[in-house]
């Protein structure tokens, strides 16, 4: 494997199990999920690191939503 396949292959493991956060926050907010990357990006180099805190926070925080309303599809699913 060369050093682009590997690069390749984990940016595709980031993507496919990734928290999806920019996607979410994107599509809440009505914007290009590229913007809201790039922001998170700009962010973390200015701040010396708060943006990534920032980006973990969303992380938890959307994932502990996601746990709480699951979507049963009938009253037998409790």
């Amino acid at each position: 494997m060369n050093v682009n396949s590997k690069l390749y292959h984990l940016i595709h493991f980031a993507q496919r199990r990734g928290f999806e956060v920019c996607q979410r926050i994107a599509e809440r907010w009505g914007i290009r999920a590229r913007v809201v990357r790039l922001s998170f990006i700009y962010l973390t180099f200015v701040t010396l690191g708060f943006g990534f805190a920032l980006y973990l926070f969303f992380a938890f925080w959307i994932k502990i939503k996601d746990m709480v309303y699951t979507k049963r599809n009938s009253v037998f699913d409790l």
